[in-house]
């Protein structure tokens, strides 16, 4: 199987909103020319300078892959659908989150773009097979939803409908990496896919809290800024506990569980941490990371988050990230 980008050099980005604008700098930044659609030439203008002013600052903070003018030069906006999409061996769908807008337009795209085009779109929820599964060309459909913005947060979810090809998965899988981005396969469909259900899960139980009168909206940003946020800017949540507790994840589920369970019933969620779930999450722990080299692990952490403190308190942008009175 080829799995190479191969002349994926032509890259049809349709909506110049905020992602779409995104997903340029992305492609462009890597070498890939990109082609930028939209039938507002107005939304066109502004992402134009919008790209530009984000260029700027990626030089500014030595994070650029090249010079403003060099990538932008390889940027190409255009407002005719069909001109933007000929020839392009990839096409990045960024309209909003609207059903019958996205079925319509991949109607049009499997028309017009080539036979061996993959198809992704940038759907936050909606999954592909609501939107592409009456297509003839529904093989090369599939979702790939980054964080926002892109440039910055370098993940996107992968994920296929039951009926995308694996072949379009391995080579949408290769692009994204060549780009510097880091592509996660989703092994199935899901409303909100992983991103939105791990964010909305947080966000759920923050407005309860607010509701509840057990603490304001800034105290909440604060706590997952300083705290939380911090923590997972180096690792993730499983990760998290595992290096919080001495005996690792079954220890910290051992300790932890019932009050989550708890937590989780006051909520009318009742999702118990199974001793097999529990099992098979700690197996992935210890492959990952044996119990042998937890200490050194701990402290890998410590190191890390020093260093994300020093730069907090080394760069005035991020010393006090606190809005104005």
């Amino acid at each position: 199987m080829n799995t190479e980008p191969r002349a994926l050099q032509e890259i049809a980005i349709v909506g110049a909103g905020s992602i779409g604008a995104a997903w340029a700098i992305v492609f462009a930044e890597t070498g890939h020319r990109v082609r930028l659609q939209d039938t507002d030439r107005g939304r066109l203008d502004a992402s134009r300078n919008d790209i530009r002013a984000r260029l700027a600052d990626l030089v500014a903070h030595g994070l650029a892959g090249a010079p403003v003018d060099e990538v932008m030069g390889r940027i190409h906006f255009m407002t005719d659908l069909p001109d933007a999409v000929a020839g392009a061996g990839y096409v990045q769908e960024c309209v909003p989150e609207d059903l019958d807008l996205k079925r319509r337009l991949f109607a049009d795209l499997d028309a017009r773009a080539a036979p061996d085009a993959v198809l992704a779109s940038s759907s936050s929820f909606l999954p592909a097979s609501s939107f592409a599964g009456d297509l003839a060309g529904r093989a090369r459909c599939l979702v790939v939803h980054p964080g926002n913005p892109p440039y910055l947060l370098r993940v996107a979810e992968l994920v296929p409908a039951p009926f995308t090809d694996a072949e379009i998965v391995a080579r949408t899988a290769a692009l994204l990496s060549a780009c510097a981005m880091q592509p996660v396969s989703l092994r199935r469909e899901v409303d909100g896919f992983v991103f939105n259900r791990l964010q909305g899960a947080l966000l759920r139980e923050a407005y309860c809290l607010v509701r509840d009168g057990v603490a304001s909206t800034a105290d909440i940003d604060r706590i997952v800024r300083d705290g939380l946020g911090l923590r997972w800017s180096v690792i993730g949540p499983f990760e998290s506990v595992d290096l919080n507790t001495r005996g690792g994840i079954a220890a910290h589920a051992q300790r932890m569980g019932p009050a989550y369970l708890r937590m989780g019933r006051e909520r009318g969620q009742n999702d118990p941490w199974t001793d097999e779930l529990v099992a098979r999450v700690t197996a992935e722990r210890r492959a990952v990371l044996p119990l042998a080299d937890w200490e050194e692990r701990v402290a890998w952490r410590d190191r890390a988050l020093m260093a994300l403190l020093r730069c907090r308190r080394t760069d005035p942008a991020l010393d006090d990230a606190d809005p104005p009175a």
